[in-house]
């Protein structure tokens, strides 16, 4: 195992696991609300009266938000600190739950979502950078899995429980109700969530509007393993997140011939993967860095192996097994695209963290955005035909992948170089 130690490091401890859960519990709430539609969506395409082009519009859009603001957002946690952009993208997500709750058309429905989308945008990066501020740099990856596992944890409380409440309380009642969890939320941050340990304030740096902007900007783009990280984060998170935020409740009803409960089973079966290979990969790469690309390229194969055997599969419906098989490998897909941060995280100094997980961020939430889009195009294209429209799945893996083997090289190169640097910074340092 690498134990490295750099001069400064946060000594962690008790205190930063419970400033950092305040952190994380804003990002399970945001989860919460961000996943909400894809319960819903049948539901929703009957309040609404739309296709299934206008029904992907709600989550294309709240994904657009969510990938434009990733630059922004980074660029305000490095400048403004973790405490008041939490604030802010609770107060936006909490509004948009509500608004969500109450819209009487789907224009104001859409409107919602956007807002929503917003707010969430500021919780993810917020919270890797909380983590870099209060736990040793060696922690980091595991830091980062337990907070995307949390946030699974956030997707299953969608599947479980607001489903349920959904279907028995009725539609305003559940997403107003379950809005509520932002307001807790947010008087938690406000009160007890701290930007770093005393002691540990990160450099001032000097800001000089869009000229800061741009340079920080350009040199996080610079870094070879920030855009890899980028890329390994576009092919791998999508194929879930497209299926747990949209179109795979309506693929298991329509497609498969399942029941509403057994589809929603099959849902939950994708978060407790994702929730399990998240705490495994996070251990593997903790012990064994040079395991990230082979995990990241591993989850792809078996992503695009299981997706096309469903397509595939000669019968009217794929077996009961091969969806369950299928679900599980899905679940791999949220820890994979973890490890586009940790190629990120090392290529770039603690004063452009924000800025390069904003960068890393955008490429999951950009291919999820098409390929919702390209689904729900080709499904009213062909009637509803499930299997040409999943073929956008392949498209997307494909673009991501060649870009990844064209970037390992060099970001491979750049960061034994800054390791190297670090140690001898680190040796340097007076006793």
């Amino acid at each position: 195992m690498n134990k490295l130690t750099l001069p400064g490091d946060p000594p962690g401890g008790a205190r930063a696991v419970g400033v950092w859960s305040i952190g994380v519990a804003v990002y399970f709430v945001a989860v919460i609300f961000r996943t909400s539609l894809g319960v819903a969506g049948l539901d929703a395409a009957d309040r609404f009266h739309v296709n299934a082009s206008a029904l992907s519009t709600f989550s294309i859009l709240q994904l657009l938000v969510y990938a434009g603001m990733q630059i922004p957002v980074g660029l305000m946690v490095d400048r403004l600190g973790t405490k008041k952009v939490l604030a802010l993208g609770t107060v936006l997500f909490t509004i948009g739950q509500l608004g969500f709750a109450f819209s009487p058309s789907y224009g104001t429905a859409l409107a919602s979502r956007a807002l929503l989308g917003c707010g969430d945008a500021m919780t993810f990066i917020s919270v890797l950078r909380l983590g870099t501020r209060w736990f040793p740099v060696r922690r980091g990856p595991m830091v980062a899995q337990l907070a995307a596992l949390v946030g699974m944890a956030g997707n299953l409380i969608s599947t479980l429980v607001l489903a349920r409440l959904l279907h028995s309380v009725g539609w305003t009642q559940a997403f107003a109700g379950s809005a509520l969890a932002g307001v807790v939320v947010l008087v938690l941050t406000l009160l007890f969530l701290k930007d770093h340990p005393e002691g540990h304030e990160p450099a001032p740096s000097p800001h000089q509007g869009s000229a800061y902007v741009r340079r920080q900007i350009a040199e996080a783009w610079r870094e070879p393993g920030t855009r890899l990280g980028m890329w390994v984060h576009f092919t791998t998170q999508f194929p879930a997140m497209v299926f747990l935020l949209l179109w795979g409740l309506p693929f298991l009803v329509e497609a498969e011939g399942l029941s509403r409960a057994t589809a929603g089973e099959l849902l939950t079966l994708v978060v407790l993967s994702n929730m399990v290979v998240g705490l495994v990969y996070g251990q593997i790469i903790a012990r064994h860095h040079a395991a990230r690309l082979p995990l990241a390229l591993g989850t792809v194969g078996a992503t695009a192996l299981l997706w096309a055997a469903t397509q595939a599969y000669p019968g009217a419906h794929a077996p009961m097994w091969l969806l369950i098989v299928l679900c599980a490998v899905l679940g791999a897909c949220g820890p994979a695209s973890m490890i586009g941060f940790d190629f990120a995280r090392p290529a770039n100094p603690p004063e452009r963290q924000g800025t390069a997980s904003g960068i890393t961020n955008m490429g999951g939430f950009i291919a999820s955005m098409t390929t919702l889009l390209a689904i729900g195009v080709l499904l009213d294209a062909t009637g509803d035909d499930y299997t040409v429209a999943f073929s956008a799945v392949f498209v997307l893996q494909a673009i991501g992948l060649s870009q990844i083997l064209r970037l390992r090289g060099r970001a491979a190169r750049r960061e034994r170089e800054r390791l190297v640097a670090s140690r001898v910074e680190t040796v340097h340092v007076p006793a």
